[in-house]
């Protein structure tokens, strides 16, 4: 498939030594016998930031693409993809990918770093980032002056029109220049060709406006203040294992780029069906035909058509390798809330009376439990970590605690209790 619109900017050959001019780190490089160099540099060298920026880069000029993974440290195959997108053999231009952007919240299995800081809410358009890290990142990107940014998170949830119950299995785009088709050409050939399951077909939608929630988020940035044509992945986390996941970020992302780094064939990365369907057919306006209506952010989702979410959240503190991916049976994970005083799901409670909760006889047999997330007041927004909890009553009613546990597969289990004041 080739797209009517190509790059919109001068053909450009970066190096790693063309970014690092404005960052100051050190780089590693390579010539390699696919005719592709290959370097790469820290960045925040020798603090608990560090992370890796790989640059690849073809013979042939072409434009330049920037892949992000890793922003939320629970969204396992967004990094895990990303490692291996760093890997590939491209035939023009440059590509510049950064697995782990929050290696602190990636080592520690959760959606924020030590601080609770959400990462991908430190971008807002027109203004600088707002912390050390999100800085870093920011300026590898400028650097990079790319044509494409793509950022692949997951979530807990389908997207379905509205971002409250998850937005999973869909595509968020910037405007113009193509990128509204050029997702839905995406989403139509990852699903009719690695999905076996309808309910798990890939849509698409539009960001959310630039006064719309949710705000900060690196590929707004990239799309309103660079010009960049730029994407934002979702995949489902639940019930699907890692090795699926990580091969449809693959999938996407190559169709996403391949006119901008694959002009002539994309290569077997892997991830080439045993029976391909036929192309599908681009619709008249360039949209697909069950692309939603603008999203609106939920506390997990992170990209909105309009409102958008963010990433969602699979768990899992490292990379897995190709031979761990499966994911084992989720009847073997068992999420266990118990509660100091005993039994306080069933008891009368009185208002500004203190409640612990404890996750910690969760388990997993023949595996580990990497995440402890808590929803107070289960409205779909996990914004607490740990193994346990401590929550005070402030009005009478019933209110309820879910606690979702990730083991280090990915696969997620939940329990939910409900305390009652009068």
């Amino acid at each position: 498939m080739q797209r009517s619109s190509l790059s919109r900017r001068t053909a450009l050959s970066l190096t790693a030594g063309a970014v690092l001019a404005g960052i100051g780190a050190t780089t590693a490089s390579s010539e390699t016998d696919e005719g592709v160099s290959r370097e790469s540099f820290e960045i925040l060298e020798g603090t608990v930031h560090e992370t890796t920026v790989h640059v690849t880069t073809a013979q042939a000029d072409g434009p330049t693409v920037v892949v992000v993974g890793g922003v939320h440290g629970n969204e396992v195959a967004g990094y895990v993809a990303a490692d291996e997108i760093a890997d590939w053999t491209i035939e023009a231009g440059t590509l510049v990918t950064i697995p782990e952007a929050d290696a602190v919240a990636v080592d520690r299995g959760t959606r924020t770093g030590e601080d609770g800081v959400d990462l991908n809410r430190q971008f807002h358009e027109g203004s600088e980032p707002e912390t050390e890290l999100s800085r870093a990142l920011w300026d590898v990107v400028v650097e990079s002056d790319p044509d494409v940014v793509l950022d692949l998170h997951e979530s807990t949830g389908i997207y379905a029109g509205d971002p409250v119950d998850g937005v999973g299995q869909a595509i968020f785009h910037s405007d113009g220049d193509g990128a509204p088709a050029t997702a839905a050409d995406a989403a139509d050939y990852a699903t009719q060709n690695y999905v076996d399951d309808p309910d798990l077909a890939f849509q698409t939608g539009r960001f959310s406006g630039p006064n719309s929630d949710p705000q900060g988020l690196l590929v707004h940035k990239a799309a309103r203040d660079l010009d960049a044509d730029a994407y934002l992945v979702e995949t489902l986390s639940t019930d699907v294992e890692l090795e699926t996941r990580v091969r449809w970020h693959s999938v996407i992302a190559e169709r996403l780029v391949e006119d901008e780094l694959f002009p002539e064939e994309v290569p077997d990365n892997g991830h080439v069906p045993d029976d391909p369907a036929e192309e599908p057919a681009d619709d008249a306006d360039g949209e697909s035909p069950d692309e939603a209506d603008d999203p609106e952010e939920t506390g997990d989702s992170d990209e909105p058509v309009e409102e958008q979410p963010d990433d969602e959240t699979p768990d899992e503190a490292d990379d897995a390798p190709d031979d761990e991916m499966d994911t084992p049976d989720r009847d073997s994970l068992t999420a266990t809330i118990t509660t100091d005083p005993s039994d306080a799901d069933e008891l009368s409670l009185e208002s500004g009376q203190t409640i612990v909760l404890d996750g910690s006889r969760s388990c997993v047999p023949d595996g580990e439990i990497v995440c402890y997330e808590w929803d107070v007041g289960n409205d779909g927004c996990f914004d607490a970590t740990g193994e346990t909890l401590e929550v005070t009553i402030s009005a009478n009613g019933d209110h309820t605690v879910v606690l979702r546990v990730t083991d280090d597969t990915g696969t997620t289990a939940t329990e939910e209790i409900t305390l009652s004041a009068s």
